[in-house]
């Protein structure tokens, strides 16, 4: 039964890959950048980062059974909430939704807010920020002096449980991560309110997906364990099938949903948080 469960996995997760990757390749990517000519507006939010030790750890995906090294990182406690990306868009009005070149946004960008500086209505101003695409992320963190985390800087801290930092060895580590997926409208419940992980991190999985600076590029012949991939090659996916961990279900959700995704596509669900390199290690 499992072998089927198995197989069954692999062919529809391969379909849907292949379907994201024809959906994805009309977006050149060669003259694209989150860069505008304006520089973004200093912005200071009110958010801790946690020093991660790095490590090395066994990704989802690949050909072999080489171990990634992680170096040491900062990473935000939390995702960016409403009432920050709020603050960034009163004080960098280029990423207002009525200002917003249609290059870096799809036409869901901020989709639910009343208007281009008022929330959602009945939005919890401390829930994750959603609708906003990879350029917009990018920009907020840069705009905060950060960054986005790498896929495997994300992915290390996500295999810890709230007693060890790695829990994947568990039989109900993937089974619990599957039910908080499933749980509709998550991503309206405030930030902190969940226990934090081994680390100190809340909400790696229980309110939004979220974007890393390379979402999508261990799918294509670029890697992601270097920093040396280019724009082009995160766009579409061409290596369904290079997964070591096929029981860890949670982390193939994970990987599917970057694959289908384009730089400038808003998602309802999909927020982000922050990373900052160790030797940086001031708020």
């Amino acid at each position: 039964m499992s072998k089927i469960f198995k197989i069954l996995m692999f062919v529809g997760g391969f379909f849907f890959l292949l379907t994201s990757c024809e959906k994805a390749n009309t977006l050149s990517t060669t003259n694209v950048s989150s860069d505008n000519s304006e520089k973004e507006v200093a912005i200071t939010p009110d958010v801790e980062m946690v020093l991660i030790k790095g490590g090395d750890y066994q990704p989802f995906y690949g050909t072999d059974s080489t171990l990634v090294k992680v170096e040491d990182f900062l990473l935000d406690e939390r995702p960016v909430t409403n009432a920050e990306y709020l603050d960034f868009v009163k004080k960098n009005p280029k990423w207002k939704r009525s200002n917003i070149k249609a290059l870096f946004v799809d036409e869901t960008y901020l989709k639910d807010w009343q208007d281009d500086e008022t929330l959602p209505k009945n939005a919890d101003p401390n829930a994750a920020v959603t609708y906003v695409s990879w350029f917009a992320a990018k920009a907020y963190a840069k705009s905060a002096g950060k960054r986005l985390p790498t896929l495997d800087e994300w992915e290390y801290v996500a295999m810890a449980d709230e007693e060890s930092a790695n829990a994947r060895e568990k039989p109900t580590y993937s089974s619990h991560l599957i039910n908080l997926y499933n749980e509709k409208d998550r991503q309206k419940n405030k930030v902190k309110v969940s226990a934090p992980n081994y680390y100190g991190i809340y909400n790696m999985f229980d309110l939004v997906w979220e974007w890393t600076d390379d979402f999508n590029s261990i799918m294509t012949t670029s890697d992601s364990r270097t920093a040396e991939f280019d724009d082009k090659g995160l766009f579409c996916a061409s290596a369904a099938t290079s997964t070591t961990d096929v029981l860890n279900y949670a982390s193939f959700m994970r990987y599917a949903f970057r694959s289908s995704l384009k730089a400038n596509y808003t998602v309802g669900n999909l927020g982000f948080r922050c990373a900052k390199d160790s030797t940086n290690s001031t708020k």
